[in-house]
């Protein structure tokens, strides 16, 4: 058994990243300019997007394309409940209803038929998650999308750098938002990232930024004016170069950190494959998954204790593990304002009931894996039924 306890999903941090910041605080330039707008263009680049906007949070992403797309009061947006509570926060913050449609039982996205079942003549947009990094199935949303005239609005906190269908997720005209959260596969610390089309992101870059026509590397630059309007009650949510300076180098290394997580992945799978006790996470032959999460799901007839002693168990063994998610509905705020039960989304419910997630991250030795996988077969023998 492990000596020391392994962190869930600590960040990767090298040389290069370091300079990069050390060069942008002794530019004299640390708020958003030259080195956000290089991120930018690197970032929509690698995923061949339309163009890219760097901001603070993914939440904030999904929160100013809400409003760039002018969705407010009385307006539904439907979502998945297997989530995290930004996705749905951003949908109260503009003042529509959230609608929740259950998931699918393998990938746990959205189910597309689930989301037509509950189109009403409210909705304006479809919000769906990439849960863990697999794709959610985008053509028959964007088939309803279509068909329906609504707003199709990808969270994709998970997915940089997912496929489906042979194209980046964020490479659409639709919006797409990203997270560069601490525990993501690329980080900025805290920050994130919107996609699409360039003239919704002119409209997302004004909300960004206090509703200012100019933002302030125009103001300051060389060149700049110090006269600016404010069109709209925008919101603070730029991104800086002391945070682009870190995206910048993550982005470059990420082909190699996405090579570590699979080979993680793979020795997962091969070390887990054969225990009934155990159901491991997908991957369609359509999509590349971007590896955020690796999530385990246990078998309750095979196993005489459930997902929280689980873990209690792989904690005392010294392996770190979380669950995503507690889903939506649980969640006293909705709980009690739409008054939802439990088991009105089944197939979410039920697997939140028996997942958790592993440390997948590619700090992560030969001998950390092995680690993870003695434990957790070490749990599962001990506890099988």
């Amino acid at each position: 058994m492990r000596t020391e306890f392994l962190p869930f999903s600590p960040p990767l941090i090298g040389p290069e990243e370091v300079d990069e910041v050390i060069d942008t605080l002794r530019s004299g330039w640390i708020t958003t300019g030259p080195k956000t707008r290089l991120f930018e263009e690197e970032f929509s680049a690698y995923l061949s997007a339309p163009g890219a906007l760097a901001l603070n949070s993914c939440t904030a992403g999904l929160h100013t394309a809400l409003v760039a797309l002018g969705i407010g009061p009385g307006d539904e947006v439907i979502t998945t409940p297997m989530t995290f509570t930004a996705s749905v926060n951003v949908i109260e913050h503009v003042g529509a209803r959230p609608v929740l449609a259950d998931v699918e039982p393998d990938t746990l996205n959205v189910n597309p038929a689930k989301v037509a079942a509950v189109v009403s003549p409210r909705t304006r947009a479809i919000l769906p998650v990439h849960f863990a990094g697999h794709p959610a199935d985008l053509d028959p949303l964007r088939e309803l999308a279509r068909a329906e005239g609504l707003q199709l609005i990808e969270d994709a906190a998970h997915s940089i750098p997912a496929k489906y269908k042979g194209a980046f997720v964020g490479s659409a005209n639709t919006p797409a938002a990203f997270s560069f959260y601490a525990t993501k596969n690329l980080t900025t610390g805290e920050g994130g990232m919107l996609t699409g089309d360039p003239e919704f992101l002119d409209r997302a870059r004004v909300v960004s930024l206090h509703g200012m026509s100019r933002d302030a590397w125009k103001r300051y630059d060389k060149g700049g004016t110090w006269r600016y309007d404010v069109v709209l009650p925008g919101f603070k949510y730029n991104m800086t170069d002391i945070q682009a300076s870190l995206g910048i180098w993550q982005l470059r290394k990420l082909q190699t950190f996405q090579a570590r997580r699979r080979k993680v992945v793979a020795a997962y799978n091969r070390a887990f494959c054969s225990c009934e006790e155990l159901e491991l996470p997908v991957e369609r032959p359509e999509v590349e998954h971007a590896w955020h999460l690796y999530v385990l799901r246990l078998n309750p007839a095979s196993l005489s204790i459930g997902r929280d002693q689980f873990i209690e168990e792989l904690t005392a063994r010294n392996i770190g593990t979380s669950v995503h998610f507690i889903p939506v509905h649980l969640h006293p705020y909705y709980r009690d304002k739409y008054g939802f039960q439990p088991d009105q989304f089944p197939v979410a419910y039920r697997n939140y009931q028996r997942m958790l997630s592993l440390p997948l991250n590619p700090r992560l030795t030969d001998a950390d894996v092995a680690d993870v996988i003695q434990a957790v077969i070490d749990v599962t023998q001990q506890f099988r039924r």
